[in-house]
């Protein structure tokens, strides 16, 4: 089993390696970059200053200034060639320089990863905090009163998506009544607060962005672990242990819990991800400046090294955690074994 997980520590680079050079040579062939912006803001600049007779020619870039511009941008190399550039630099732990921000791009992830983490640190603990409890009592009285009602309220909030739901609570919430701020991550008087001061006017910031992280995994995760739930009450060993006199939810919490996290533990390392790329309509809609607005807003403006930054970091964290999940999948069934490429249970 060891051999095993290490040959997927080995494809971890190889892996990398595919993605971004891919996605580097889709960022060549698509329309737009850097360059076009740059002129683009220039004759922008030319229209807006009508009084000046001259605005045409200064808004007009000559031969040399576009092939200095190239060169600052690495585009009067062929792709493969400016691949190879930018891996060197990203071997030697530079990202590059953002061609929007004019900052280096380790500095601008830096400075937003702790948002981002936040927010999925605090979904991961009210998500798996609340959803598996809820998921095995569901289980255990199934088809009553609590499980039909409550599947009613979960599927609800599965059928609204977090954007739509975000709006709502942005204009009924925020802008109508006040109860909460319309966006931002702290208030602007955060560093002059007191502990306490600091710790309430967070939550009073994260409550409505936290209920759209929750609404979509929350009742997907609780459905999860109640079907497996059922599935593990009717297994047989189950039934020989309440036919021997062991109380159904005695011999659920001795013998069949672990069973039923089963599905979870395979869930769990891909929600990895979610502590770095947040949400990008979330955190636009709220105007929090964390890693999924920045994921957005680099996007948008084609900052390619940003892009390639945040693309080399998610996925490397994806491709951790579906390591993690496995190793949790271990640690929850023992019968599992991972070995030369299969699995054995």
């Amino acid at each position: 089993m060891r051999g095993y997980f290490f040959k997927r520590l080995m494809f971890i680079p190889l892996t990398l390696l595919g993605v971004t050079l891919i996605v580097f040579g889709l960022t060549r062939l698509v329309p737009g970059g850097p360059l076009e912006r740059v002129i683009m803001e220039a004759r922008m600049g030319g229209e807006n200053d009508r009084l000046n007779r001259n605005s045409a020619s200064q808004a007009a870039l000559s031969e040399d200034q576009l092939k200095q511009l190239k060169d600052y941008y690495g585009l009067n190399d062929v792709w493969y060639v400016a691949y190879y550039k930018w891996l060197g630099k990203v071997l030697r732990g530079d990202l590059g320089e953002s061609t929007r921000y004019n900052e280096p791009v380790w500095n601008l992830i830096a400075a937003r990863l702790p948002i981002s983490a936040f927010y999925g640190l605090v979904t991961l603990i009210i998500t798996y905090g609340l959803c598996v409890p809820l998921g095995v009592l569901k289980a255990i009285r199934h088809e009553s009163m609590l499980d039909k009602s409550s599947s009613a309220v979960l599927l609800l909030g599965y059928a609204v998506p977090s954007y739509v739901l975000g709006s709502l609570l942005v204009v009924f919430l925020a802008a109508r009544t006040g109860w909460f701020p319309a966006s931002g991550f702290v208030s602007s008087d955060f560093a002059e607060m007191s502990m306490w001061g600091k710790a309430v006017d967070l939550m009073w910031h994260s409550f409505l962005p936290l209920v759209c992280y929750l609404l979509g995994s929350f009742a997907f995760l609780t459905f999860v672990v109640k079907n497996s739930t059922i599935e593990t009450l009717a297994a047989d060993y189950m039934r020989t242990a309440t036919a021997k006199g062991l109380p159904s939810r005695k011999a659920l919490f001795r013998h069949g819990l672990r069973n039923s996290l089963i599905p979870l533990a395979t869930n769990f390392g891909q929600n990895l991800t979610l502590f770095i790329s947040g949400s990008f309509f979330i955190e636009t809609l709220f105007d929090i400046d964390g890693f999924g607005l920045l994921g957005y807003t680099a996007t948008v403006e084609r900052d390619y090294p940003v892009v390639m930054g945040i693309l080399l970091i998610g996925a490397l964290l994806l491709l951790i955690g579906n390591i993690i999940s496995d190793l949790l999948v271990v640690m929850v069934d023992p019968r599992v074994r991972f070995e030369e490429g299969k699995t054995n249970a």
